[in-house]
């Protein structure tokens, strides 16, 4: 320690430097120099004796708790300084106080998410109009990869996006699998309006309840939402698929709703369809297609 104080005073005298500002610029590099250096051993060594998605979120706390004691470190530091560091920011320019503002409000907001957790990694979030997977949550920032509109189904896009902490209290988030993994979604066929509704409805049913991806989830949204209701009171009166029927104009719509992964609409969607354009080759349903019918 002495060392660095007599280190201190020697650049205060062929700078001309105060010393004081010296003192506090090296000892915070040294501090960030020090905690970088661990995190990349920490890297290192995750990456040898852990592997996947462990990896990954074991990385995550580790940077976490090493940018807390960061911080904390720093704080000790500056301590008897503070007044000091009062005057020296009533001087810089506005666009620097602001920028120092929003710097500490998103560490504040990184400890939020991590204490609160509205969204966690994996989780598909939309927020501000953009919808995506949480890849990263870290002590300033997060990253979503993108997904496409719903119309589009919800698939990737390959655009990263990061967003700061603070967006979680500036903009709402709409968590799309919090709490249960399962959401409803719905295909609405149009058929004759003098066909057999009945028969269209009970080939419309098989389809669905005969698919693996779809037939399972009801059983497993139960649970889901049983191990839940003593935080959330969530409520679902039905849990199998079920179709509404629709007279419009000159056909019927049969809108099928049913639940299924997020991430795998798309796909169960194309599935549905093509068996539904089996059943129409076979005869099986007599679906309406426009004028002539």
């Amino acid at each position: 320690m002495k060392f660095f104080h007599e280190l201190c005073q020697y650049l205060s005298k062929i700078t001309t430097i105060e010393e004081l500002y010296l003192y506090l610029v090296l000892s915070t590099t040294i501090v960030v120099l020090f905690f970088f250096i661990i995190k990349k051993i920490g890297t290192i060594v995750f990456r040898k004796h852990l592997s996947g998605r462990k990896e990954f979120v074991v990385n995550q706390a580790f940077k976490i708790v090493v940018n807390i004691l960061q911080v904390l470190v720093l704080l000790f530091i500056w301590d008897d300084y503070i007044k000091n560091l009062m005057t020296l920011i009533s001087v810089v320019s506005a666009a620097m106080t602001i920028a120092l503002r929003e710097l500490i409000l998103n560490f504040f907001c990184g400890l939020y998410i991590q204490i609160k957790k509205p969204f966690k990694v994996e989780d598909r979030i939309e927020i501000d109009g953009i919808k995506g997977d949480v890849m990263s949550i870290s002590s300033l920032d997060f990253e979503v990869l993108e997904v496409s509109s719903k119309e589009e189904r919800g698939q990737s896009t390959g655009v990263i996006i990061n967003f700061p902490n603070s967006m979680v209290f500036s903009k709402p988030v709409k968590n799309i699998t919090k709490g249960f993994k399962y959401i409803w979604d719905e295909i609405t066929v149009k058929v004759k309006l003098d066909c057999d509704l009945s028969s269209n409805k009970q080939t419309l049913y098989k389809i669905v309840n005969e698919l693996e991806v779809v037939k399972a989830i009801p059983k497993k949204m139960k649970a889901q939402i049983n191990s839940i209701n003593n935080t959330d009171r969530i409520y679902f009166n039905k849990f199998d698929p079920i179709i509404y029927t629709k007279l419009v104009d000159d056909h019927v719509e049969l809108t099928i709703r049913y639940l299924m992964h997020p991430k795998k609409s798309r796909f169960i969607e194309s599935v549905i369809w093509n068996k539904i354009y089996l059943a129409y080759k076979e005869g099986n349903i007599d679906l309406f297609t426009g004028a002539g019918n």
